[in-house]
């Protein structure tokens, strides 16, 4: 067995719909690997519809770890998932194993490779204070609190994503400076690992068929269904979890809010703003080394260099 250096880590990312749990599985096969999921969504049991999450056919050919680690109404960050990542990774080092890190949270992977600034933990009475007035008055309120303190992370956040806007304000009320600020002192800059940056990326209009036809077979899947499960288990849809992509749009449905026709329109446009925001979160980053999904070849080629392994 080739034993690869206990610091190198491989890499692949991209916007969601692209394919890289595929990818991930074919490098993973040729480079003697596992797979270390690293999607923000994919750690919760009972959510495996609307997460896309690895079959048990694709697990069985590579395991993944990081995937049904937590239920949906527990607590869980980018600080969490970085120390937990990390003991798996020293344990696939013990192995011989390669660590292949799947997915397209781009926070997660970024806290994974490069640390995180936070010097203490979140202030849970002034989230709560937050989440309290999110619900009360909407996610855009508090976008345009976040706009008059911290313009300039106001302008990289949507107004719907509620979570960040969260993060941000209680980061500014705890600190007294602003999150942008925190991230360039930082710098991002304690590099755990030796890191091999792999980005798909293909054609934009593409892509956006191609997530469009993945809500269409998540709603073939049962998308639905497990929603209905989800609440019939006692899960609040006022859960961070339950207020993704998918499941937050079934849930205004079932809730009688819009129509099931205006679900799945809103989910399928949402879902490619996601997609775009991703692309944006992954293009700012100059370390990574973009390939097309099919160029699997290719991206197993610059591994095997990347590792000091030989050609096969």
């Amino acid at each position: 067995m080739n034993m690869i250096k206990k610091s190198d880590i491989v890499v692949v990312c991209g916007p969601t719909g692209i394919g890289k749990t595929s990818t991930a599985i074919g490098l993973s096969k040729a480079l003697g690997g596992r797979i270390i999921s690293a999607d923000s969504m994919q750690i919760y049991r009972y959510m495996n519809i609307g997460t896309a999450k690895p079959t048990a056919e694709e697990q069985e050919q590579v395991p993944h770890d990081m995937v049904d680690i937590v239920d949906p109404d527990e607590p869980y960050d980018a600080a969490r998932f970085s120390k937990q990542a990390d003991i798996r990774i020293r344990s696939l080092w013990e192995q011989g194993l390669v660590p292949v890190v799947a997915g397209g949270t781009g926070l997660y992977i970024k806290a994974l490779v490069s640390g995180l600034f936070r010097a203490h933990p979140a202030d849970k009475a002034i989230i709560a204070r937050l989440e309290k007035e999110c619900f009360e008055n909407g996610s855009p309120a508090l976008h345009g609190q976040l706009a008059a303190l911290d313009p300039h992370a106001a302008g990289r956040i949507h107004p719907n994503d509620a979570f960040r806007i969260i993060r941000a304000l209680e980061i500014f009320e705890t600190t007294g400076r602003p999150i942008s600020e925190c991230h360039e002192a930082h710098g991002f800059s304690d590099q755990p690992y030796r890191v091999l940056k792999l980005g798909l990326c293909m054609d934009r209009e593409l892509l956006y068929e191609r997530i469009n036809m993945r809500v269409d077979l998540m709603l073939e899947q049962g998308l639905l269904v497990e929603v209905e499960s989800l609440l019939e288990r006692g899960y609040s849809p006022l859960l961070k979890s339950m207020g993704s992509l998918g499941y937050r749009h079934m849930i205004q449905y079932i809730q009688g809010h819009v129509t099931f026709e205006e679900a799945v329109r809103t989910l399928k446009r949402d879902s490619r703003r996601y997609a775009k925001r991703q692309m944006t979160w992954f293009r700012a980053d100059s370390e990574i080394e973009w390939f097309e999904p099919q160029r699997l070849d290719a991206m197993v080629d610059r591994a095997r260099i990347f590792l000091g392994k030989p050609s096969s």
